[in-house]
């Protein structure tokens, strides 16, 4: 133990006031001594366990559950009381913890956040309190703050607007910060500005716990902002930001007014592009086809689709193609069907990918999603709607018979939500289609073959990034860094090892593709001149340093 650390647990406080700070709290897994030192003699039962065996216990615990929510509020429980315990439990099992701290378990749980509420955790920033905001981060529970995920809850996954419910996404993220990528717990903070909601449902609710009213918008909610960002900027100004789940209408916009002053990124807009770009490059060259001679569709214009687009015409520009000729690749759908001239509704975002009516010489039918299909024979799909069977079996029998091994990413969260199932894909193109999805399924069996779904979700690429930009202090968070997490994420995993392989490794890998994610963003920042003087040569010396694993101290 170091002399810091040695002082900090000199310091604690006893009794049953210790077994109430989850960082330091060990539980029946403190030695005699550390009882008769702590003032915890009769507070605990007097087994002294391993964290092995509380690990056991965790699991079979939680294992007891009937529902995947009641085994989210297990684990929340579990986080609120021993920390170490918690990220030990997930990393030992991941692929059963990641689905119920994260997506697509975390969906239910924001929706009924104030039905569950046990405990605080966080900040919760709440417009009627603006005068107070430098208090407010004051009063966080963490002193030396270096990573924040940040949400105003009003795009939460698929589902909407959940008000301060949108509170899951933050603790989940973060957690997931820790448990995937290494990140010291200790500096991560959620926070969640709450400007009101325009959920009725909250609203009506007398046991509703955020502010009830309508959301604010126009210069009250970028003031608003502004504000608290320049505070969390005043106060920890090393920390990285990660904007979460804001709505399409202030996600890009707030992304642009803050990039180039902060180290933030959005993970909506450029962690689902990065490893989204890096799915494709897998599946191309699973496909054997070259990536300079992809036709994409994405359905859901949003910030996340037209993220997904923005990456993936950086990727055919750095294969060789111009950049109007990359946009030429692209077709994007949205409510109104295809992006193009005429339409009343186009965002600046959107309008980077505009077809002219000139575009439709010889085109047969109308503008949606069947039409486009039929009539530029993409050989990539890419759903991000939000609108559960958009992929209907004509549009993906349509791609299949275009294309060999058509690539097909219903990515929209949580399950319920997305584009379309895999096993449906897999049986529409009689087992051709190489799919990736936003949530977890099951692989599926088709002519007693398994195929193996990936889950192409921003869980490869964040905890990753965190980590890359925390050891060695990065200013800024660049498209080139970027385009090295989309990299590194196509080359996790051999696409020639098999016809149904997956095309990502699968989650209980990912803290090694963390690592390696970290390294080759962290590189980046000191090419790019944003970690002072910090040498290549020591990049992954520094970013091991900083890989925290989930052990007790003595003392």
């Amino acid at each position: 133990m170091s002399k810091k650390q040695a002082s900090k647990r000199s310091s604690l406080p006893k009794g049953q006031a210790l077994l109430e700070l989850p960082q330091h709290n060990k539980g029946t897994a403190f030695t005699w001594e550390e009882r008769l030192q702590h003032g915890l003699l009769g507070l605990l039962p007097p087994h002294e366990e391993t964290l092995e065996q509380q690990v056991a216990r965790a699991y079979q615990a939680y294992q007891a559950k009937s529902t995947d929510l009641e085994r989210h509020i297990y684990l929340r429980q579990l986080q609120d009381f021993n920390e170490i315990l918690f990220y030990r439990l997930i990393m030992d099992y991941p692929a059963d913890m990641i689905p119920i701290i994260y997506t697509p378990t975390v969906g239910e749980a924001c929706k009924k956040f104030s039905e569950i509420y046990r405990k605080p955790r966080g900040l919760f920033v709440s417009y009627p309190e603006r005068e107070h905001v430098e208090t407010v981060l004051g009063n966080a529970s963490i002193d030396d703050v270096k990573a924040i995920v940040i949400t105003d809850s009003e795009a939460i996954l698929g589902i909407g607007d959940q008000g301060a419910g949108g509170m899951g996404i933050p603790i989940g993220k973060l957690a997931l910060y820790t448990a995937l990528g290494g990140v010291d717990p200790n500096v991560c903070l959620p926070i969640l500005l709450d400007v009101g909601t325009n959920n009725q449902a909250l609203l009506d609710d007398p046991l509703y716990i955020g502010w009830p009213e309508p959301r604010i918008s126009g210069a009250e909610y970028d003031d608003f902002v502004d504000q608290v960002i320049t505070a969390i900027n005043k106060k920890w100004p090393d920390a990285l930001i990660q904007f979460e789940d804001f709505g399409s209408g202030n996600a890009s916009r707030l992304l642009e007014r803050y990039r180039d002053k902060f180290c933030c990124f959005n993970d909506d807009i450029q962690g689902t592009a990065a490893v989204t770009m890096g799915t494709v490059l897998a599946a191309c060259r699973t496909a054997q086809m070259g990536f300079q001679d992809a036709r994409v569709v994405v359905v859901g214009a949003g910030s996340a689709g037209c993220g997904i687009a923005e990456q993936l015409v950086r990727g055919l520009v750095a294969h060789g193609l111009s950049e109007h000729e990359a946009r030429t690749r692209f077709y994007l759908i949205d409510r109104d069907g295809l992006i193009r001239e005429g339409l009343e509704r186009v965002s600046p975002q959107q309008s980077a990918f505009l077809r002219k009516m000139s575009d439709f010489d010889g085109w047969e039918g109308e503008y949606g999603l069947p039409d486009v299909v039929r009539n530029i024979r993409p050989n990539i799909l890419i759903g991000v709607s939000g609108q559960p069977g958009m992929f209907s079996e004509a549009v993906v029998r349509s791609m299949a018979e275009a294309n060999e091994r058509p690539i097909i990413f219903p990515l929209s969260n949580p399950t319920e939500r997305a584009e379309a199932r895999p096993d449906d894909l897999i049986r529409w193109t009689d087992g051709r289609a190489l799919v990736a999805t936003g949530s977890p399924f099951p692989p599926v069996i088709h002519n007693g073959a398994a195929h193996y779904i990936a889950q192409c979700n921003n869980a490869y690429a964040f905890p990753g990034i965190g980590l890359g930009v925390l050891a060695v202090n990065s200013s800024r968070i660049t498209d080139q860094m970027l385009m090295k997490v989309a990299e590194t994420v196509a080359a996790s995993v051999d696409g020639e090892n098999g016809a149904n392989v997956a095309l990502l490794p699968p989650m209980t890998n990912i803290r090694p593709l963390s690592r390696e994610i970290a390294i080759a963003v962290a590189k980046c920042a000191v090419s790019e001149g944003l970690c002072g003087k910090t040498k290549l040569e020591d990049v992954e010396a520094l970013v091991d340093r900083s890989i925290w694993e989930p052990k007790y101290q003595q003392g």
